[in-house]
C-alpha cells in the first residue's frame, strides 16, 4: 500500500480547480433558458473532474488510476459539450480556445501522472 496523495497539492487538482472556475465564470453569461439544459451539464462535468481526482487520492494507486481514468472522461466530455455551447454561440472562439488548450494541458499531465502511479 503507497503513501496517499494529497489532492491539493497535485498540479493535476489544481489546473481543473481552474478549469471548473473559470467554467463557473462563463456560466453566467449563458442565456437563462439553458440553465437546465446544457449549463448544467457543462458544470457538473467541470466539477466532476477535480472532485474524481480528490476522490481517488485517498484511495490505493490502482484506485486512485481508475478515478483519473473518470476525471480524464469527463475532460474530454467537456470539451465536447463547449463546442456545442460554440456553436450555439453561447461562447466565442477566443474563450472555446483558452479554454480548450487549459483541458489538454490537463489532460497531458493527468495522463503522464497517471503512468506515474502504475
Amino acid at each position: 500500500m503507497s503513501l496517499r496523495h494529497n489532492y491539493k497539492n497535485l498540479k493535476i487538482w489544481q489546473i481543473a480547480i481552474e478549469i471548473a472556475n473559470d467554467i463557473s465564470d462563463i456560466l453566467l453569461e449563458f442565456p437563462k433558458h439553458e440553465r437546465f439544459d446544457l449549463s448544467s451539464q457543462i458544470s457538473r462535468c467541470s466539477v466532476s473532474i477535480p472532485s474524481n481526482i480528490a476522490e481517488g487520492s485517498a484511495r490505493t494507486d490502482k484506485s486512485f488510476s481508475h478515478f483519473i481514468d473518470i476525471a480524464l472522461g469527463s475532460s474530454f466530455e467537456l470539451t465536447t459539450q463547449l463546442i456545442v455551447a460554440k456553436h450555439r454561440k453561447y461562447i466565442n472562439e477566443i474563450i472555446y480556445n483558452q479554454l480548450e488548450s487549459k483541458i489538454e494541458e490537463f489532460q497531458r499531465m493527468t495522463m503522464s501522472f497517471q503512468n506515474g502511479l502504475k
